[in-house]
């Protein structure tokens, strides 16, 4: 399947906001093709796939698995999906992405980890925002030791679109999404990226969590995600919430490198903004993902800068995340197509250790790494304590 003698075939699983994401990145990939959609509302999947001209259109996605012609699949459902989903995938030899979070469990997540050991087929998970070209700046300026030593990670991840008790999604019923939303959905990315950057783990932390809304008003009829609108008392039903709306975090990174996380899907004003500062003994970072292509750095006797992405001017680690030459925006979207990339071409590689291609992107075991973080978040939240966080496999 690595060869050149045809491209790599791929089916989307899911046709809602994330499905719609993953295809459209996957058409921008070398070598890849988008064959198959499957959706259990059929007339969803069919405008999906007919937008797209794919010419598969199931409902039932086993029917793709058991296909040889199908060599990967993108697991873009509902987080109770994703381990049957990945499973299965897996079980049938197929090169599996699938969304964050891995699973609903850490349970779950050791098994799928497991699995993917045993296949020995290629697996990612989706924390895509490692693949922004300043997030790599900051990674690279850290190895570089441009930073010194890190002494605080702090930040928030704030969204607004779940403000309202008349905003719903499928996210917020914990049998679709899980035991958390706010920490499983933004919160993960949050952490991934901390991990990712300063190449540190969290050891321990401590956590509140609060769900501002005990009930929300739940729309008779299917909402997308994002969609801000308001209903009518006939269309709605008055239903309890047990998923968290806000979490704040303090925790530990080794023996003295400390930080902070606020994330909340209540802040009015704030779409998307995954913000990230790094304070090291010789300087810092910080960065905003709603100004993704800017880069602040920070001195203590010297004046701070803000750099705009280039790639001419990036280290050169990093430069390889960047397509576009300076002042051409590259956003979210780009950030799927980094990351598919690099998974796609280690289709058919050897090596899957730390110097290997398989390496270049978030792998089930790095999921599996943040249902661990969340699994003490929730568990920390519950005690009202400090919780542990079992150490990383990587």
């Amino acid at each position: 399947m690595g060869n050149t003698t045809r491209p790599i075939r791929t089916a989307i699983f899911g046709t809602g906001f994330m499905g719609r994401v993953h295809l459209e990145a996957v058409r921008r990939i070398e070598s890849v093709e988008a064959v198959a959609v499957a959706g259990r509302n059929g007339e969803a999947a069919r405008r999906l796939g007919a937008g797209f001209s794919i010419p598969t259109i199931v409902t039932d996605y086993r029917e793709l698995l058991r296909d040889p012609a199908i060599d990967a699949v993108h697991i873009c459902t509902p987080n109770a999906q994703h381990f049957s989903m990945a499973k299965d995938a897996l079980q049938a030899g197929k090169h599996v992405v699938c969304e964050k979070p891995l699973a609903t469990s850490v349970e779950e997540g050791e098994e799928l980890v497991a699995l993917a050991a045993q296949t020995g087929v290629r697996n990612c998970v989706c924390h895509n925002l490692r693949y922004y070209p300043m997030v790599q700046q900051m990674r690279r300026m850290r190895e570089d030791s441009d930073l010194g030593e890190i002494l605080v990670v702090q930040g928030t991840y704030s969204q607004d679109w779940l403000l309202y008790d008349t905003d719903w999604n499928w996210r917020v019923d914990a049998k679709a999404g899980g035991p958390s939303r706010c920490m499983a959905d933004i919160g993960s990315h949050w952490f991934d990226m901390a991990e990712h950057v300063t190449g540190m783990r969290v050891a321990s932390l401590c956590a509140d969590l609060q769900t501002f809304h005990a009930t929300r008003k739940q729309p008779k009829h299917s909402v997308e995600t994002f969609a801000n609108k308001l209903p009518g008392p006939e269309d709605y039903i008055e239903t309890a919430v047990d998923t968290e709306d806000f979490g704040a975090v303090i925790f530990r990174m080794g023996a003295r490198t400390r930080g902070s996380v606020v994330a909340s899907q209540v802040s009015a004003g704030r779409k998307n903004r995954l913000s990230i500062e790094i304070y090291g003994t010789r300087s810092s970072v910080a960065w905003d993902q709603e100004r993704p292509d800017e880069l602040w750095a920070g001195y203590r006797d010297t004046a701070n800068q803000i750099f705009v992405k280039d790639p001419s001017l990036l280290k050169p680690g990093a430069r390889s995340y960047a397509d576009l030459p300076g002042g051409h925006s590259e956003g979210y979207d780009n950030t799927f197509k980094q990351m598919f990339r690099r998974f796609y071409a280690s289709i058919g590689e050897a090596s899957t250790d730390e110097s290997g291609r398989a390496s270049e992107y978030p792998q089930f075991v790095d999921g599996l790494r943040q249902l661990n973080i969340l699994n003490a978040a929730l568990e920390s939240n519950r005690t009202r304590g400090w919780i542990n966080v079992p150490p990383s496999e990587r």
